[in-house]
């Protein structure tokens, strides 16, 4: 399991971690500090996350992981 901290400050980062997810074969979660889980690859999962904190996108393929990473930061 690996797992990537990154702060997301605008609607469009959520969109590009949904768009990254998608390209994804494996199972890829974000999860906030309040503890609450999402699927990364779900709009509406991530919408019900906390994100004045900085989140945790994990998964198990730490290269998947890092592209989702990657799409957050652009």
């Amino acid at each position: 399991m690996m797992t990537k901290p990154v702060k997301v400050t605008c609607f469009k980062q959520v969109h590009n971690i949904v768009t990254a997810a998608a390209q994804c074969r494996q199972e890829i979660s974000v999860q906030d500090l309040k503890g609450a889980v999402a699927d990364a690859k779900s709009i509406l999962g991530l919408m019900n996350l906390d994100f004045s904190q900085p989140v945790e996108i994990f998964g198990d393929d730490p290269a998947e992981v890092e592209h989702v990473y990657n799409a957050v930061r652009h």
